[in-house]
């Protein structure tokens, strides 16, 4: 099923439900370049055959300049031009390297996502914001640029460990959280091993996240307003993430989890225990014993800080995710609590 999202400056293909074969009808094999980790490429070596490939070490550790410039040495070495487009075939490592690296490469050519994890699926490979990591500062440097299109395939998760399952979720329910009521109700009626067996219902699932992601996107590109909504849970949550080295997904849980307490604080909210219940039910850490002073000194350096001020996203009830700034005074006071 194709869906053509419109943008301020650019449109993005959606193929729902689509097989990876498809993307050689929609580029052309001689202009094609596909960038995927080592992980991926050895489960799905046969679909790579006979193109283009280039193949990075996986992970988070490896989103940084240095392998920017190693695969724009590449891209240089096999003569890519303005015609070329590259193809991230991965999960948000890949996607935000490869919609980075075409965004500089040549002042920008175009480039396509085939998200493989969960996670992926639902949030990073949407939205345009791509981007790598400096020091322990997560998505400091980057740019914020449609992709041309973005195409699912299934078949990806097959090979998807549990812990990617998990960590994927996460960002699930967070949309439930601040967009979706409904979607939560629904959440709490099945579990994990269910979506994993049910092709339909998961395929159901993806498309109901990415279209949530989208429309909040579509309404507000560079992030001035309602977008930052979506980074409920992920305030703490990076900062613990960089500082403990953990999942994406876990983080953003247990940055969730304190967002919600904070919630109760300052904006009356009285549905922890739900939303604590249901990142249990996926399988997701929910408290955790952190460093305060470490992680709120991660804080400082976040992007959603705006001098004095850091804009937090908090809930009033399930499917109602507000914007509320708290001064760094207060907020200090707040995570020493925690």
């Amino acid at each position: 099923m194709e869906k053509i999202i419109k943008f301020s400056n650019a449109s993005t293909h959606f193929y729902f439900d689509s097989s990876f074969k498809q993307v050689t009808k929609l580029i052309d094999k001689k202009s094609l370049v596909v960038i995927t980790d080592e992980h991926i490429f050895k489960a799905h070596t046969a679909a790579f055959k006979g193109l283009n490939v280039i193949v990075l070490k996986p992970g988070e550790e490896y989103k940084v300049q240095a392998t920017v410039d190693e695969v724009i040495d590449t891209l240089i070495k096999m003569e890519a031009d303005r015609r070329t487009v590259l193809v991230g075939v991965g999960g948000g490592v890949i996607t935000d390297l490869t919609g980075y690296i075409a965004s500089v490469y040549m002042r920008g050519i175009r480039f396509g996502f085939v998200p493989t994890s969960i996670l992926a699926l639902v949030d990073a490979s949407i939205g345009g914001k791509n981007g790598i990591d400096v020091d322990r500062y997560k998505n400091l440097v980057g740019i914020i640029r449609q992709p041309a299109f973005i195409l699912h395939d299934v078949v990806f998760l097959q090979s998807l460990p549990q812990n990617e399952w998990q960590n994927g979720f996460a960002e699930i329910i967070k949309h439930a959280c601040i967009k979706d009521a409904a979607m939560f109700k629904q959440l709490q009626q099945e579990s994990l091993a269910v979506y994993q067996k049910d092709k339909k219902k998961l395929s159901s699932l993806i498309q109901r996240n990415a279209l949530i992601k989208t429309r909040v996107v579509q309404k507000d590109e560079f992030e001035k307003g309602d977008r930052r909504l979506l980074n409920l849970g992920h305030t703490i949550g990076h900062a613990l993430e960089k500082e403990y080295e953990l999942m994406h997904g876990q983080a953003v849980a247990i940055g969730t989890t304190y967002a919600c307490h904070i919630s109760e604080q300052l904006r009356g909210f009285s549905q922890t225990a739900e939303v604590v219940a249901l990142l249990e039910q996926y399988e997701l850490p929910t408290y955790a014993a952190f460093d305060k002073q470490k992680v709120f000194n991660g804080l400082k350096m976040d992007k959603k800080r705006e001098q004095k001020e850091m804009n937090f996203v908090l809930l009033d009830k399930i499917g109602k995710g507000v914007i509320t700034p708290i001064r760094m005074q207060q907020l200090e006071k707040i995570i020493n609590k925690l």
